[in-house]
């Protein structure tokens, strides 16, 4: 595919969008899975999950693709490994591992917008094979790019350099006993300036750093079963300022410290009877040190769970798990999950899969006051709004407060999902497979903010709070297809609903807000609103589609590739004060996007010469800041080995 960040791989894929929040300082490139936001999909490398967010997306930019050796997707909540952060899926990404020879890759790219991207990976053996040790570091630049045609000058999409290095080593102690650690060091850099005109300018600059840390000890008994040990620790702090409009105008600074101490301890063993059963136990302790909101107690979790899976008969495997979560502030919860998989023949299957999930509101929800001077709002987390709101008043900084806030002083509840899918795959001859199903995901109690104030200087106050229930529904497709051995399609389509069933309801009973007129800006007409007046939520396109071809032609020793993405139009924001989304507020547009990669292999494969061409169309939009015109990259990689 020719891609760098992780965010390109993912974006190509059925199922997944990417979205972008780069207003006010956040660099966050975050995923959607099935409707889910990126908040509720589990971010792993190796087992290990991420931490770092902002506005609750972890920036998948952050991650190089140059030593991946796969992903694995896990959607909804389906898996009970996963545990409360996974409530709508995981993203577990396992790096390569274990050298049979020494042998190191050198690979540097350069193009549009001054982008390097360098990497350089190392791995061997030792110890007479016992042990092996794999080094990767990756280097990445580029200068940022403008979507937005009212600016004079300065970018949409900041420009950053990005640095990461990994080191994994694995040795044998005995000869059912390997002992594994892993330490990954991440930093990034950015400074942004934005200028519509003299009075009017922005300033924006963000360092970050995150370190994480494994080990891991693996152990067989001789009752063949299998132990596997696990501790974490991940470390990520973030400083960010932004300033707006001239010396006297708006300012914010964001400091804060988050450290994540995680321990695992998994069993696994397989019996001749053709049962599989993992079972294991845990716990992990989150501490957040952050200059706006002080003092916070650490965030303590314990789990256990156990799965198993069995062919009960030749044609039926089936699987089922329990989970139980702990959470010091909200207790616990039990969460079970279940599925099967009928082959109804060699060409024709069905599956299915259904599971609960359960999530306790993070710190950014409950303490967080963050102000973002590009929009001019303040976000106040639950727990501190009313002594905030309080404080405000007394300094004459607020000028109305709605009165949805008196029934905000009650702290929020844990989100709580239920995950259904049922799908069917049929392969009527060895070079075609098809895949459909349909899945439904309910998730009680989602937090989602709600503005609760206006002020004096900053326009908008919003708080979190708990809607009753959403629902994301839909249907996915898949379709690969290999009519010679040189060419392979792969084609996927997806169809989602994604509704918050309170606003239909309020909607139907008449209320505030959602009772008033919708006006039509062509036609000047005014009518009240109706059920399907309302779109759904935020970020969700009704249509995806994706279409990839990929061709390698012998004679020449090259590989080349075509992929076309699209995605229907999706909203970008309220634009008439509803408090809903209708057909008359903003719409990000549907659009195509198509990327393309060229790769010659020399000297014997150990030379790969590319280029790289995204965006072939030059979709642009000022809706979209994180999307850039057309990108053209070349570049090669050298590996050097025995």
């Amino acid at each position: 595919m020719g891609s760098r960040r992780l965010d390109e791989v993912l974006k190509e894929q059925t199922g997944i969008a990417i979205v972008n929040d780069v207003s006010g300082g956040g660099r966050s490139v975050g995923v959607q899975l099935q409707g889910f936001g990126s908040e509720y999909i589990m971010v792993l490398i190796d087992g290990q999950p991420m931490i770092g967010r902002s506005n609750g997306n972890f920036d998948l930019s952050r991650i190089s693709v140059a030593n991946i050796e796969r992903i694995e997707i896990i959607k909804g909540a389906s898996s009970c490994l996963f545990g409360s952060d996974a409530l709508g899926g995981a993203i577990n990404i396992i790096t390569r591992y274990g050298a049979i020879e020494p042998q190191a890759q050198l690979s540097l790219h350069y193009g549009s917008l001054r982008q390097v991207d360098a990497t350089l990976d190392a791995e061997t053996p030792f110890s007479h094979q016992r042990g092996s040790i794999h080094i990767s570091t990756n280097y990445y630049r580029t200068d940022g790019f403008n979507t937005n045609p009212y600016l004079q000058s300065g970018q949409s999409s900041p420009p950053y350099s990005n640095f990461d290095t990994q080191a994994k080593i694995r040795y044998q102690i005995a000869k059912n006993t390997y002992l594994g650690t892993s330490l990954r060091y991440g930093s990034r850099t950015s400074d942004m300036t934005k200028s519509w005109d003299i009075q009017w300018q922005g300033q924006d600059k963000q360092n970050e750093q995150d370190i994480n840390y494994s080990l891991t000890l693996e152990h067989t008994f001789r009752s063949k079963i299998r132990s596997v040990s696990r501790y974490y620790i991940s470390h990520y702090n973030v400083n960010q300022f932004t300033k707006w409009q001239d010396q006297d105008g708006n300012k914010s600074e964001l400091q804060f410290n988050q450290t994540v101490h995680r321990y695992e301890q998994q069993f696994a063993k397989s019996y001749r009877s053709g049962f599989n059963l993992t079972m294991g136990l845990g716990g992990s302790t989150e501490s957040l040190k952050d200059e706006a909101i002080g003092n916070t107690p650490a965030l303590t979790t314990l789990f256990t769970y156990i799965q198993g899976d069995k062919r009960l008969i030749q044609k039926l495997n089936v699987r089922a798990g329990l989970r139980y979560d702990h959470t010091g502030s909200y207790g616990g919860r039990l969460n079970p999950s279940a599925g099967f998989q009928y082959y109804f023949n060699e060409k024709i299957s069905i599956k299915s899969g259904i599971g609960s999930g359960f999530k306790a509101p993070d710190f950014r929800m409950r303490y967080l006051v963050f102000f973002n001077p590009a929009a001019n709002y303040l976000v106040i987390g639950n727990e501190v709004l009313k002594e905030t709101l309080d404080q405000m008043d007394a300094r004459g900084e607020i000028s109305e407060v709605f009165h949805i806030a008196d029934r905000l002083d009650q702290n929020l509840q844990p989100e709580q999902s239920t995950s259904f899918n049922l799908g069917a795959h049929w392969k009527p001859t060895s070079k075609l497979s098809l895949e459909a199903g349909i899945f439904r995901h309910y998730l009680r109690n989602q937090i989602d903010p709600i503005p609760v104030a206006t002020g004096t200087k900053v326009s908008q106050l919003y708080t979190y709070q708990n809607l009753p229930k959403v629902i994301n529904r839909g249907i996915e497709t898949n379709i690969h297809w290999q009519p010679f051995s040189d060419l392979q399609v792969q084609i996927g389509y997806q169809y989602l609903i994604a509704k918050d069933q309170s606003v239909r309801d309020s909607i139907l009973a008449d209320n505030w807000p959602y009772n008033q007129n919708l006006h039509d800006p062509k036609t000047g007409q005014s009518f009240s609103p109706g059920i399907k007046d309302y779109w759904g939520m935020i970020n969700r396109s009704r249509h995806m589609f994706n279409a990839q071809l990929f061709y390698t032609y012998t004679p020449w020793n090259s590989s080349a590739s075509l992929r076309i993405h699209y995605r229907g139009k999706y909203p970008f924001a309220d634009y008439n004060g509803n408090n809903f989304i209708d057909r008359f507020d903003h719409f990000v547009p549907q659009h195509l996007l198509v990327n393309a990669y060229f790769e010659k292999r020399i000297l014997s494969d150990r030379m790969k010469l590319r280029l790289t061409v995204d965006n072939i169309l030059n979709f642009k939009h000022q809706l979209m800041p994180g999307q850039p015109g057309r990108i053209f990259l070349a570049g090669f990689s050298f590996k050097i080995s025995r």
